[in-house]
């Protein structure tokens, strides 16, 4: 790939790192990368994936901006309140970063379309905050054989791992085999969320995405990285590929996809 000089000057902080390099930055430019919610989460994530020159990024979220999301989804303004949130993002990278394409899901997800939405996408970032959705996300990404970059977050900590169930790395049912029963996790509306922390736990996502596309580095596959942020410490503990999993263990008995709680799942961080 032949870079314009504008280009070479953007991603020149790339271009000298030996990891990445013109072919790495080559790479990132034809890769794709899907990510669920423009919200806490996606709204760092997806300024950090723009900036990197990933070429071509999805969206999907079903909500518009409100007052309360600016405390922590630094890719909306002001300005924007009442704007579907797709649109705020997409309008926020294409003023960042021109050379990636954007493609927007205004819409909820379900088991009936998120196979083939992200059918087309090399690297899948949930940043959701419901189980319904996670579940619904993990399964589909399995099945599409793609690794799902999850963050979370609650009030002052926040989680993030890598899974690849295809591989023989575990899926998100591995660590957490179902959902718990409706109404039994507060959601970050009800217990509320120190704003910055969704920062970090996005831009970690962002990390581990762009990792995944270059093939680099020691990966959060495996592994769940915990975030403390009063006490400012993070911790990384290990995930086993439960044998005995409902999805990706060798006698699975989940064949197909199916939403939990509720027909429709909604993304809001």
């Amino acid at each position: 790939m032949d870079f314009t000089e504008e280009q070479i000057e953007r991603y020149s902080r790339h271009i000298i790192l030996p990891e990445v390099g013109g072919v790495g930055q080559a790479k990132l430019l034809k890769s794709k990368v899907f990510v669920l919610g423009a919200g806490g989460l996606g709204s760092p994530a997806l300024l950090y994936l723009a900036a990197a020159g990933v070429g071509t990024i999805g969206i999907a979220d079903a909500d518009v901006v409100d007052l309360s999301n600016l405390q922590r989804q630094v890719i909306h303004k002001t300005e924007t309140i009442g704007m579907a949130k797709v649109l705020s993002a997409k309008a926020a990278i294409e003023s960042l970063n021109p050379d990636v394409k954007v493609e927007t899901v205004n819409a909820r997800l379900t088991e009936d379309n998120i196979r083939e939405v992200l059918r087309e996408y090399d690297v899948v970032l949930d940043g959701s905050d419901n189980f319904p959705t996670r579940f619904l996300m993990n399964d589909a990404a399995y099945f599409e054989s793609k690794p799902l970059v999850s963050g979370s977050m609650f009030r002052f900590d926040g989680q993030i791992s890598v899974f690849k169930g295809h591989d023989e790395y575990p899926c998100y049912r591995c660590l957490y085999p179902e959902p718990p029963p409706k109404g039994l996790v507060p959601s970050c509306q009800e217990a509320g969320v120190l704003g910055a922390l969704a920062g970090v736990i996005g831009v970690l996502q962002a990390v581990e995405t762009v990792k995944e596309l270059l093939g680099i580095g020691d990966g959060l596959a495996g592994k769940l990285m915990i975030f403390d942020a009063l006490g400012m410490s993070f911790r990384k503990v290990k995930v086993r590929k439960d044998p005995e999993c409902a999805l990706c263990g060798p006698n699975a008995t989940i064949k197909e996809l199916k939403a939990y709680e509720e027909k429709v799942c909604e993304f809001r961080t």
